[in-house]
């Protein structure tokens, strides 16, 4: 499955109603059984995808809308395992992920085959940006994550900060990618919220059991906008949109974001008291 989602000016944004925001900014069953399914957004054209493997290894094809002769010709490409234990092979030469390591793949990788471990499937998460240099192919197990530990129970917002495919970590062109994990009692993401005009984001949610949800709240401070999401979905947040959300149990996500310059602290805050 491949899709395209085309950019929506904040103005458009407002007349939207509940059906046109969910088919514009959210991303729905990303994973199934041993395909790769992505969408292609035009905010900084960033892929968001999944691959299940389960009864076969799984290879990482070009698409038409690329125009290339494999999918990493102009591309790099960050995969994070949100299942059980699998395994990347690039070009030859094999990676094990656990659940939540990360693998950094560079521009000008022709193969990449995805495969299970065991007999439970894993879950690779992938995001894609366009890429002008080759930098090497990096693993970065949850191990070696950057952790900060932000928020308190009292604000129900307790989460740790896990930067996995990060400058300071991996050298990239343009893609970042991490995740936020938050504590039994706690339910708010990126509260405070912020925007960030230079890149945009995306938002995968997991680890959310059967029958809860998250809220997802998008769109300018003074014009926001929800969205329910349920496990294993993403949002695509725009530069001008806040990304925020609430959920009706702790869960986890996975942040990846594309832009113009790798920075994680680039950021406008907004404070709680100014949204809309």
């Amino acid at each position: 499955m491949s899709a395209s989602r085309y950019a929506i000016h904040p103005d458009a944004y407002r007349s939207f109603q509940t059906e046109q925001l969910r088919e514009a900014f959210l991303v729905e069953n990303i994973f199934q059984d041993d395909k790769v399914n992505v969408v292609y957004s035009h905010y900084d054209r960033l892929i968001i995808g999944g691959v299940k493997p389960v009864t076969k290894s799984v290879k990482l094809v070009t698409y038409d809308f690329l125009k290339s002769d494999f999918f990493l010709q102009r591309r790099e490409i960050g995969i994070i395992n949100v299942g059980a234990t699998g395994s990347v092979t690039v070009n030859g030469t094999t990676f094990t992920l656990e659940a939540k390591d990360a693998l950094y793949i560079g521009k000008g990788v022709q193969e990449v085959i995805f495969s299970s471990s065991t007999s439970d499937a894993p879950l690779f998460y992938i995001n894609s940006a366009p890429a002008h240099a080759e930098y090497p192919t990096k693993q970065i197990t949850i191990q070696e994550a950057e952790t900060v530990e932000l928020g308190s129970l009292e604000s129900s917002n307790q989460r740790t900060i896990r930067k996995l495919i990060v400058n300071s970590l991996v050298q990239t062109c343009q893609l970042q990618m991490g995740m936020t994990e938050l504590r039994k009692g706690s339910v708010w993401n990126t509260m405070p919220p912020h925007v960030h005009d230079r890149r945009m984001e995306a938002y995968f949610y997991f680890n959310l059991p059967d029958g809860q949800v998250v809220c997802h709240f998008m769109g300018q401070p003074q014009q926001t906008r929800h969205l329910f999401v349920k496990n294993n979905q993403a949002v695509i947040s725009p530069p001008w949109s806040i990304h925020s959300g609430a959920g009706t149990t702790n869960y986890s996500f996975i942040w990846g974001m594309a832009g113009e310059n790798l920075d994680y602290s680039d950021m406008d805050a907004v404070s709680p008291t100014e949204l809309r």
